[in-house]
């Protein structure tokens, strides 16, 4: 599985990069904290495969890694995706590294 570190992560936001950032927490952990991307719950996403681009670097987020991890695994396995990156440590690697004034759970 291909990872991304949240320094890599701020640097494709800070250049406007066309990739797509996915969010697979559940509504209730976003109210507390998130860096913006498409929320698709873990739970949703099999419903949801066709709103997750093939065509473009796509970045899978969770609370620490361990969701969007078994989210990228699924859809690599399953569906063939090859696009797919995990974000290495999550939402709380963002707030201890890059952002340090946000919330965390």
């Amino acid at each position: 599985m291909k990872e991304i570190s949240v320094q890599e992560l701020k640097q494709l936001i800070d250049s406007k990069a066309d990739f797509q950032l996915i969010d697979v927490r559940e509504p209730h952990e976003v109210d507390i904290c998130e860096i913006g991307g498409e929320l698709i719950p873990m739970h949703d996403v099999p419903h949801n495969m066709d709103k997750i681009s093939k065509d473009k670097q796509v970045v899978v987020h969770c609370r620490s890694g361990g969701r969007s991890g078994q989210i990228i695994q699924f859809l690599e396995k399953n569906h063939g995706f090859t696009n797919l990156y995990n974000l290495k440590g999550g939402i709380l690697a963002w707030a201890k590294e890059i952002d340090t004034s946000m919330p965390t759970y």
